[in-house]
């Protein structure tokens, strides 16, 4: 598929549910989510089917995602039917990690072979301050298990915020120099309502080559500038929706757990699709590919997101 723009839309992101086993501040609020009924959420059947519509019009990379994707009861079997889908070449996943000890080698089994952990300190108390409940050694025996498992390439995404992990660029980049992962400082985006992050969180990924000069360019890689720190197995990456947006390269579309489609991650514009089948439901994708804007509208601490949902209802 391409959009108005000549954009090649080719991934669509997956979210199986709105609920985690945690409460990011940025992610979602402190009570959690209103709990939807089972009947509100999309069913293994329907998802399948629309995964399946999206990719005989072109879309090769399905990602799953959440919430947290693990929470779902089923979720493997989810996997294993996706990823047989006739023209499916990449199938991955984004979570927390917690849950992966006892899930990692039957998701590689079933298919996904790829994984981004979400981590944003390596300070404990930090951890549960920013998760609210999290665990950081459920964390990294998960990413551990993740990679005895055999994922590769294992992305650990780590959203950059000022006055909270600012002072940890060093130590988390250093896990690059010990393993064969790719660490990705990503931007704090302005989304939602459950975080009242000052201006100062706002930091630009510029802020990570400053503390690490020594960080050698490597070129891109989807969104993200790669870097590499010397002799390291691993790499750096730098994501920049707010000093650099990179919407001219964007190539995804947002599946809601709810059955909404979304052509971009920054605007409430969202096309139905629960209850369509064949033609119908194709024509309704290939409208959400017609709707995707050039670009998102300015991002600041003082200009906020117009995604109108928190990013556990999106998938990020």
């Amino acid at each position: 598929m391409q959009d108005l723009f000549c954009r090649r839309i080719d991934y669509l992101r997956i979210s199986v549910t709105d609920r985690c086993n945690l409460r990011c501040v940025y992610c979602m609020p402190a009570e959690g989510v209103a709990k939807q009924r089972h009947s509100d959420i999309l069913t293994f059947e329907e998802i399948e089917e629309i995964a399946r519509a999206a990719v005989e019009l072109g879309v090769r990379k399905l990602r799953i995602t959440g919430g947290e994707p693990l929470v779902r009861r089923g979720i493997v079997e989810l996997c294993r039917r996706l990823g047989q889908i006739p023209g499916v070449e990449d199938l991955s996943m984004t979570t927390n990690a917690a849950l992966l000890p006892h899930m990692a080698q039957d998701l590689y089994q079933a298919g996904v072979h790829r994984i981004n952990i979400s981590l944003d300190t390596l300070d404990e108390d930090k951890y549960r301050r920013i998760t609210r409940l999290g665990s950081l050694a459920d964390a990294l025996s998960g990413l551990r298990a993740a990679a005895e498992a055999g994922m590769a390439p294992i992305k650990i995404n780590t959203v950059l915020i000022g006055g909270f992990n600012d002072d940890e660029i060093p130590a988390l980049a250093d896990l690059t120099r010990r393993y064969p992962v790719e660490l990705r400082f990503i931007e704090l985006m302005p989304i939602g309502h459950a975080a009242p992050f000052g201006p100062e969180a706002y930091l630009p990924s510029q802020a990570v080559l400053e503390r690490l000069p020594q960080l050698q360019r490597e070129g891109a890689c989807g969104v993200a500038a790669l870097y590499r720190l010397p002799g390291a197995a691993g790499r750096v990456g730098l994501i920049s929706p707010l000093s650099h947006h990179f919407c001219g390269q964007c190539n995804r579309l947002r599946l809601t757990a709810d059955g909404k489609l979304r052509p971009c991650l920054h605007s409430s514009d969202e096309v139905p699709l629960r209850g369509l089948h064949g033609p119908a439901l194709r024509d309704a994708i290939r409208e959400a590919v017609r709707r995707k804007p050039e670009r998102h509208g300015p991002l600041s601490w003082s200009e906020r997101s117009g995604a109108g949902r928190d990013m556990n209802e999106i998938g990020g």
